[in-house]
């Protein structure tokens, strides 16, 4: 650390001591997100107060070309924030106002460490929210649901993150400052938000957003249903986007996840049920009256056991709850918890459904799933203890197979929670050796030396050695290194 004491200095000047973390246990509470297979401890974290602060960090780690990996809550699940090459996790979690609410143009202005949730909190009071709302909605940052094109439960209806962004403003890697998009761009504009969202800190560190609002849906409803196989619940699925309804939501758990989250929460879940259904509709009260009875339709067509509507917004909220809290509850199964979101098209369902089961039981694995069912975008779960190398191989193979069944079924490698570490030697299985190189070029153009966030997305590993000064639980497992 003495090597370091210039730059230390010269960082405690720009964002105060107090803003300066070098001590072994406080810098080791950052040595990764909520992926927690693979750690490696930064040398210095550093917490920026404005988009000045971060400009002027950046321009001091450019000068030394000393590695950056933005951070917001830690929430992500694919090492996305975790410092591979060292150098500085730069967290932007003091940097967290909502800045400014436009009703009329339905815009909110905000920094990149604002939660999702405070977004809809500030928006409420004019019958207006913001609509991605991955289940960390109440702890993940506006920047991180950027870097990630995070979405949710109810990105069937609704989209993306990038359907919900006007402009951003950027520090670039030279720590210049740049705005991209804006409420009234035009359409001779390169689209360079479009490039930077889901990029993952690799091209730049997101300060502040000018995010969409939309209204709050005049009714909505909110439905249990409960089935005795999985392959019912998924072509139940099927038949309801058949149909030409598209709900707001559509997840599915599995009778593992039932029985934790009832465990947890005591709601009284069926636990005999192979799988539950929530479907939420939302809109103007006459439509959703005449979705009500299609989608009753097809769930009794497809052997539903019961089905239950929410009688009012408390019980919604009930609901909701235990799908955002069904991984925390598996907890209680095994301390670690693996999680994918590989993509596959939704009529491919049930037949991955059970591809995954048999891949569970050949590796002699415990694998929950939860399914945003709606746009097929899968979140099984491989639960196992991290001190058992075997069972980490093992959990590391299972990873493996299960994106390369989703890719083989027509889908792809993630649909919300990024490449960063976990995903990045998968990568050759959805892109050829060109299309990486021009992702490579991209990088290269936006970050010639490569100090933001190495190691993550580009597949640049060949042993175990190369993953940088922080070599990897998982590359040593894979090369038996």
């Amino acid at each position: 650390m003495e090597v370091l004491k210039p730059l230390i200095e010269k960082l405690v000047a720009i964002v105060g001591a107090d803003y300066v973390l070098t001590d072994k246990t406080d810098i080791g509470l950052y040595d990764s997100d909520a992926e927690t297979l693979d750690k490696a401890a930064p040398d210095i974290v550093v917490l920026p107060a404005s988009t000045e602060q971060v400009a002027a960090v950046v321009k001091l780690a450019a000068a030394q070309k000393i590695p950056i990996s933005p951070r917001g809550a830690g929430t992500g699940l694919s090492g996305g924030s975790t410092c591979v090459r060292g150098g500085i996790s730069l967290v932007l979690t003091r940097m967290n106002r909502v800045l400014h609410v436009d009703p009329l143009e339905r815009l909110a202005l905000v920094e990149a460490g604002a939660s999702n949730v405070s977004v809809s909190q500030a928006a409420a009071k004019h019958n207006l929210y913001f609509a991605p709302d991955p289940s960390s909605q109440v702890a993940s940052t506006i920047g991180g649901n950027i870097a990630e094109n995070a979405g949710g439960p109810h990105t069937l209806k609704y989209g993306m993150t990038t359907h919900h962004v006007a402009g951003l403003k950027v520090v670039l890697a030279d720590g210049s400052i740049v705005t991209l998009g804006g409420a009234a761009r035009t359409s001779n504009e390169i689209d360079l938000s479009g490039f930077f969202i889901g990029s993952e800190g690799t091209l730049g560190i997101a300060c502040e957003a000018l995010v969409k609002l939309i209204p709050r849906p005049e009714k909505v409803e909110t439905l249990l249903a409960y089935f005795q196989t999985v392959g019912q619940a998924g072509q139940a699925v099927s038949d309801v986007v058949a149909a030409g309804v598209i709900p707001a939501a559509m997840e599915m758990v599995d009778q593992l996840t039932i029985n934790a989250v009832e465990d947890y929460l005591g709601m009284g879940l069926n636990r005999a049920a192979a799988a539950l259904l929530i479907i939420e509709l939302d809109g103007p009260g006459a439509a959703i009256s005449a979705q009500r009875k299609v989608v009753e339709s097809c769930l009794q067509a497809n052997g539903v056991i019961s089905l239950r509507w929410a009688i009012d917004a408390k019980e919604r909220a009930t609901i909701w709850n235990a799908r955002k809290t069904a991984f925390g509850a598996l907890g209680r199964i095994a301390p670690h918890g693996y999680v994918l979101d590989g993509v596959i098209p939704r009529s491919k369902l049930a037949e991955v459904i059970a591809g995954i089961e048999k891949i569970a039981q050949r590796l002699n694995l415990t694998i929950a799933n939860v399914y945003h069912a709606g746009d097929g975008n899968l979140h099984p779960c491989m639960l196992y203890h991290r001190e058992n190398e075997d069972e980490v191989r093992r959990v590391m193979l299972a990873g493996k197979e299960i994106l390369e069944l989703c890719v083989e079924m027509g889908g792809t490698l993630s649909g919300e929670h990024g490449i960063g570490i976990e995903k990045m030697m998968e990568m050759p299985l959805v892109f050829n050796a060109l299309d990486l190189a021009m992702m490579g070029r991209l990088k290269e153009a936006f970050d010639p030396d490569g100090i933001l966030n190495p190691g993550k997305v580009i597949p640049n590993l060949k042993t175990c050695g190369e993953s940088g000064a922080r070599p990897l639980l998982r590359h040593k497992i894979m090369a038996g290194c």
